[in-house]
């Protein structure tokens, strides 16, 4: 199969002919439909975090299972599956305490002495983030995938495996938002305006989005946000305390940077709860100070928004089938596998939302 392969931060990836296994025990073959480009894979492909090499990246992916392996009960040929990197055990104190996004269980992937699920020239290829979907098959743990309904389009369906799990996640899990609550977002990108679009789901007041560049402003407002501000002028976390009368009850940081982590906390209101969604760079961090802890500020991560995503793909496909989730918006542009550097490119300019590899 055909699929773009890390050798080397920092390096373009390969286009290469990757051997895909059949599929073992608990194992579900995906003819992949469409993979979104996501920031998360940006850091590994730029070194800034490290990964065993040489590795397929790609997570946020949609596609047709292809085939099964013996003892697979929730998915069956034919179907349509969003694909999710929370592969999770279902055993673990993680999973059994509904904690399903924490799961690092080993259960999901193959020994050590088994035969690897991608390799090449007889070598192996490491699946990156239990999926590997910048390739044109992916062969993943059955609790890495999740049927939806068939009449969904696959292109928009991917952005529910990372982007919209992880942003809504943090409305509707990590953060639950009361109707009339008012949410802060901090960054604008995929993840950034699932939040926006997921806070006006879930009924909150006013939505504050704040990015630096104008036209992700726009979408953030389409999207549902009705207020906007630019994150970098030095005006505007004052006016948002003031908009929101003492700052907001929920502040979410969709970027991955300390300055937008330390923003988030700061437009809190007494009692407020700040969620840090983006892959800060190792060694970062944020923090609380004395008046904010006397104040009852509460800072977290969310990691995949907390997400059960076998109950929460489900329910955001019904949001789009709807009209509640507008994902037709959040993608910027459509591309090839053969354009992933170019994919990538656009992601480090910050300007665009969300970019989709598409195949076939």
């Amino acid at each position: 199969m055909k699929a773009a392969v890390l050798f080397e931060p920092k390096k373009p990836l390969e286009i290469r002919d990757v051997t895909v296994d059949k599929p073992g025990p608990h194992e579900v073959l995906i003819r992949t439909v469409a993979c979104g480009v996501c920031r998360s894979d940006l850091h590994f492909v730029d070194g800034a975090y490290p990964t065993p090499l040489p590795a397929i990246p790609g997570h946020e992916a949609a596609g047709i299972v292809e085939a099964v392996g013996d003892e697979v009960r929730t998915v069956k040929v034919g179907d349509a599956v969003v694909t999710c990197l929370s592969a999770f055990c279902g055993h673990c104190e993680f999973c059994v305490t509904g904690h399903m996004s924490l799961c690092i269980s080993s259960d999901t992937k193959r020994p050590r002495d088994a035969a690897p699920r991608l390799s090449l020239n007889g070598e192996p290829v490491n699946q990156m983030l239990n999926l590997s979907a910048y390739a044109e098959m992916m062969l993943v743990h059955e609790h890495a995938c999740v049927a939806i309904d068939p009449e969904m389009p696959l292109d928009r369906a991917a952005l529910l495996g990372c982007a919209v799990t992880t942003g809504a996640g943090a409305v509707f899990n990590a953060s639950p938002v009361t109707p009339g609550e008012t949410v802060c977002v901090v960054g604008c990108g995929g993840i950034g305006l699932a939040a926006v679009n997921a806070a006006k789901i879930a009924g909150a007041g006013k939505i504050i989005a704040l990015d630096p560049v104008p036209e992700k402003r726009a979408l953030a407002e389409k999207l549902g946000a009705t207020h906007s501000f630019d994150a970098m002028a030095e005006s505007t976390i004052p006016e948002v305390v003031e908009l929101t009368k003492g700052g907001v009850h929920h502040a979410i940081e969709a970027v991955g940077r300390e300055a937008s982590a330390q923003t988030a906390v700061k437009v809190l209101r007494r009692g407020g709860t700040a969620t840090i969604l983006g892959m800060m760079p190792l060694g970062s961090q944020v923090g609380l100070s004395a008046l904010d802890l006397l104040g009852s500020k509460k800072l977290q991560g969310g990691l995949m928004g907390g997400n059960r995503f076998p109950v929460d793909i489900p329910r955001l496909v019904d949001f789009y089938m709807r009209g509640l989730l507008d994902l037709d918006t959040i993608i910027a542009d459509r591309m090839p596998i053969e354009r992933i550097n170019d994919a990538f490119d656009e992601l480090r300019k910050g300007d665009a939302a969300r970019s989709v590899i598409t195949f076939g």
